[in-house]
């Protein structure tokens, strides 16, 4: 990934270490210095520390006193607690959906859904799926309107991405699960049938989970690389 200097130089820093990190360029636990990331990018330590915090607020890095920043650990017992809390979010916010999405917004949401579905016929690109679902939860949250919610969910994105990063080859293979999530959140959402929403969410992300779980395995032999692709 090319540094491109933009808009918001501290969030364009935080993207570009945020793809290190969620890419296993940076480790679990290592510490990233202020003072050599300023200076591979040509920009100032303020704009780093900036860029830091907002990397914190992602999950992605702990800011530790008198030691600076470094890599969230993702192990087993960090990645089953980010998809319980993940999990939760998304339901409250599909619980939302169902309460307030209008005749209107039907077509706009369902283009969202049917991009996704392209996605997955095609059967090549994971990191397409998941951004093509997190597309799909921006509008959703659009037509919810909760700011608070909106902001929890946005944050963690990345991490959630980096899970699909390490787990990729498993979750290539496992497509079809995906689309039969989808296919049957969205009947449960167009029916207002809260009971199966949710009932959709639990089996996938706990189905999820498990994926994560074993690409965390120390029995896991798939190589790191291909993890990353």
């Amino acid at each position: 990934m090319e540094f491109q200097v933009p808009n918001t130089l501290a969030e364009q820093i935080a993207n570009f270490l945020a793809e290190r990190i969620m890419t296993g360029q940076i480790r679990p636990g290592e510490r990233i210095h202020e003072v050599k990331i300023a200076a591979e990018l040509e920009v100032s330590r303020a704009s780093v520390k900036e860029a830091l915090y907002t990397l914190e607020r992602w999950h992605l890095v702990d800011i530790i006193p008198r030691k600076g920043a470094v890599a969230t650990w993702l192990d087993a017992e960090h990645a089953s607690e980010l998809y319980d809390v993940y999990m939760h979010l998304l339901q409250m916010l599909v619980e939302r959906l169902i309460d307030r999405w209008q005749p209107e917004h039907r077509d706009r949401l369902l283009g969202h859904i049917e991009q996704v579905s392209r996605r997955l016929q095609e059967r090549t690109d994971v990191l397409a799926v998941v951004k093509a679902s997190f597309d799909v939860m921006d509008v959703c949250c659009e037509v919810v309107g909760n700011p608070y919610l909106t902001e929890a969910l946005t944050n963690f994105k990345p991490a959630v991405s980096r899970t699909y990063y390490l787990s990729a080859d498993r979750y290539r293979q496992d497509l079809r699960r995906t689309a039969s999530f989808f296919k049957g959140l969205t009947q449960a959402v167009l029916d207002r049938d809260r009971v199966a929403a949710a009932h959709e969410i639990t089996e996938f992300f706990n189905h999820q989970r498990q994926l994560i779980l074993q690409a965390l395995s120390p029995d896991d032999t798939t190589p790191a690389s291909s993890r990353s692709a």
